[in-house]
């Protein structure tokens, strides 16, 4: 059974939505370790909750990124991690620690890629005034929302949805995509050609 480490830095609504697709069994993987950057995030109370092993890592414990980064490894390395989900963790990781796990560190990201890329893409899709807007998981590169997309789904934007109505369309899309996108992880069904992923049948 493969291992899987959640980095998180808020509420873990999306943690949350793994440790429930774990506990069910819709998703055979082990959630051996959350990486949390942030004292009074509430994610901690979320694993403490379903018990699972917690490493805080705080930037300003370390006098550099690189060392920070090493902290973070360790904990991996410690845990046997074969898969790193970033769940709205708020740091950006390293050229050099995200070629470390090339091909093992997912994303997810609430708009559909390339559009509406950054840390507001809800509120910036709303803005924008577009129709449809959604939800993207995908690899990570070394490019700030970039890697190669593995799901995508969609949600219309209706003229009565006020921002708040749309950031609850789009989580309920997150809590069911994420789990099945690890899923296929998991599998072995996701085969990576260039910038394209390929889902393999079962």
């Amino acid at each position: 059974m493969k291992n899987i480490a959640v980095f998180a830095s808020g509420r873990g609504s999306n943690f949350s939505a793994i440790v429930k697709a774990v506990k069910s069994g819709k998703l055979r993987a082990r959630l051996s370790l959350l990486v949390c950057d942030n004292s009074k995030a509430a994610v901690l109370g979320k694993a403490r909750k379903n018990k699972v092993r917690i490493a805080l890592v705080k930037r300003e414990d370390f006098s550099s990124k690189q060392e920070f980064e090493d902290g973070i490894i360790k904990n991996l390395r410690e845990n046997k991690v074969d898969l790193i989900v970033l769940a709205g963790f708020m740091r950006i990781l390293s050229r050099e620690f995200v070629r470390a796990y090339s091909g093992r560190i997912i994303n997810i990201h609430p708009a559909l890629l390339p559009s509406f890329k950054g840390a507001h893409a809800i509120k910036d899709a709303f803005e924008y005034g577009v129709k449809v807007t959604g939800v993207t998981v995908h690899f990570v590169d070394e490019k700030t929302d970039h890697g190669p997309i593995i799901l995508q789904d969609s949600v219309r934007i209706m003229p009565k949805d006020t921002l708040m109505a749309l950031e609850n369309k789009i989580h309920k899309i997150e809590h069911r995509l994420y789990p099945q996108a690890i899923g296929l992880f998991i599998k072995g069904r996701l085969k990576v050609k260039g910038r394209k992923v390929e889902i393999l049948k079962s």
